[in-house]
């Protein structure tokens, strides 16, 4: 079962890093269609938040269309998300790199400012999302003719 880890030194709202942790397990493969999520109660054991933040999180993910709420049931995945699983080489490649980041002496905010910017460098479309450059008029357009 999926746990999650907060951390309150983050900046990041508790109930985001709850949406954030269960988007990376569907990423990963570790959640799958039809599998159960924590109830509210089990969260707010392991962690000790506001049983609030929880269920904010899981309306989140109810709203975005991975998770739905079944009555006297639970909160369950209806979809997942990417193609990565846990299990991939390339898992294994970047826990090396990691492990050499660390030797080089690198913490973890650094290697993760590192790992942004490569991101950045290779997936240059992702990180502007809607603000996207406007196309001059007549210009053409991804996907058709030039």
């Amino acid at each position: 079962m999926l746990e999650y880890r907060i951390d309150r030194r983050s900046g990041v709202a508790t109930y985001l890093q709850i949406v954030q942790q269960t988007q990376q397990a569907l990423r990963l493969g570790l959640l799958e269609p039809g599998d159960k999520l924590p109830t509210a109660r089990e969260v707010v054991e392991a962690t000790a938040i506001n049983p609030n933040t929880v269920l904010k999180a899981y309306r989140e993910l109810e709203r975005e269309g991975l998770v739905e709420a079944r009555r006297g049931l639970g909160t369950f995945v209806r979809r997942s998300l990417g193609s990565a699983p846990a299990d991939s080489p390339l898992h294994g490649e970047l826990l090396e790199w990691a492990a050499r980041a660390r030797t080089a002496g690198l913490d973890r905010d650094d290697v993760a400012a590192l790992f942004t910017a490569v991101l950045e460098e290779q997936f240059p479309q992702a990180s502007r999302g809607a603000r996207q450059q406007p196309v001059p008029h007549g210009a053409p357009t991804e996907g058709d003719p030039a």
